[in-house]
């Protein structure tokens, strides 16, 4: 069968490819054309845009490039028309993905949602739309299913797909030595994927590394970018960025500090304690906090209905404090331990891998009915 996956920012790139890699084991006649990212390429198929091109954060951010925007919706749209795949698999990003679903619902395509938007956060009542333009949702994060049902909306659970990237992963016993880093325990820094999340963080983030001499701080590349463009922020910091090693950097970390995202679940999976941090333009923080609704910004807080990880948020975001937090993590054993134990929780209220393929048999299953119907 063909499948057309659109996905906006690295977090859907990396579920994207593992969803492609277990819909080829079920389908031995799958075809691939995707908006997605370097990992998805190297799972085979056309790579019409890459997601470096896509993302933008922030109310303010996405106004002042409507434009781009509203080429990359025409773009997808024409491309899917022309290529007449199957079934649409929608990934998360969903300022982009809901209008995508819903011209493709309107044009006769089966719609699949991999990873639900975040309408329980906020503007709840966009759930009315879900249920009219996506035929089935797949959750990866517990307390959606009951969210959902309250709407009267069935959804299929399916697990997290990060359980999936983490078990699939194979420490790399060299990565120290390949990367020339000392013997230092590693605080691993995470300042996210995009351009403002990156401006806007890791300058924090770099200005405590002078007041822990004892640890070596490594910066999380993003793929879409490269050494240079970090060399802004790093200069005379003796601060190295690592590319394609996030997980063998977390492997062997001792704390990190965690742009808000993905990589906050992805750390505590690795049982790294950290310090999740946010960051973002002030009217859209100020029109963010008149919406949402939620206690919590960070995925493991969520999940756990609970503070497990310290969030610095906005004007809390800054030096001090983020050293201060840091304090506790490398010093406070009981603090340290306690998240460490929540830690724990977390995994067991996670479940077990094996969301890519649950996914994947559940996306063909439909399909095929949809074909015979």
């Amino acid at each position: 069968m063909k499948y057309y996956l659109v996905a906006g920012e690295a977090s859907g790139d990396l579920h994207g490819a593992n969803l492609m890699r277990a819909l080829k084991q079920q389908d031995q006649q799958a075809e691939f054309r995707f908006f997605g990212g370097d990992l998805m390429l190297a799972e085979g198929g056309k790579l019409v845009k890459h997601y470096a091109e896509m993302a933008f954060m922030g109310f303010v951010e996405v106004v002042a490039n409507l434009r781009t925007i509203s080429k990359n919706l025409s773009a997808c749209k024409n491309d899917i028309a022309a290529w007449q795949p199957d079934v649409l698999v929608l990934i998360d990003f969903p300022g982009f993905n809901l209008k995508i679903a819903e011209f493709g619902k309107a044009n006769g395509f089966l719609v699949c949602y991999y990873i639900s938007p975040k309408v329980w956060a906020w503007n709840q009542k966009r759930v009315i739309k879900i249920k009219r333009i996506v035929d089935h949702l797949f959750c990866i994060l517990p307390f959606e299913v009951d969210f959902y049902k309250k709407w009267g909306m069935e959804v299929d659970y399916v697990g997290n797909p990060l359980l999936d990237a983490v078990a699939a992963f194979k420490p790399d016993t060299a990565f120290r030595q390949k990367n020339q880093l000392s013997d230092k325990k590693i605080i691993a820094l995470l300042p996210g994927s995009r351009k403002q999340e990156i401006s806007r963080l890791l300058p924090d983030m770099i200005a405590v590394a002078k007041k822990w001499p004892d640890y070596q701080l490594i910066v999380a590349g993003a793929p879409s970018f490269n050494s240079s463009y970090y060399e802004q922020y790093l200069q005379e910091s003796g601060i190295k960025v690592l590319f394609d090693a996030t997980y063998d950097m977390l492997n062997n970390a001792h704390a990190a500090i965690v742009a808000s995202g993905t990589a906050n679940l992805e750390t505590a999976l690795f049982d790294v304690p950290q310090i999740v941090v946010y960051k973002g333009n002030t009217i859209s923080i100020t029109i963010a906090r008149a919406l949402i609704k939620i206690r919590f910004i960070s995925l493991v807080n969520l999940i756990m209905d609970d503070g497990v990880v310290k969030e610095l948020i906005q004007n809390d975001c800054n030096p001090q404090k983020i050293n201060d937090e840091l304090d506790l993590i490398l010093n406070d054993k009981a603090y340290r331990d306690k998240m460490l134990d929540n830690y724990h929780k977390l995994h067991d209220k996670m479940g077990k891998p094996g969301a890519s393929e649950k996914t994947a048999r559940l996306i063909i299953k439909y399909a095929k009915k949809d074909k015979a119907s």
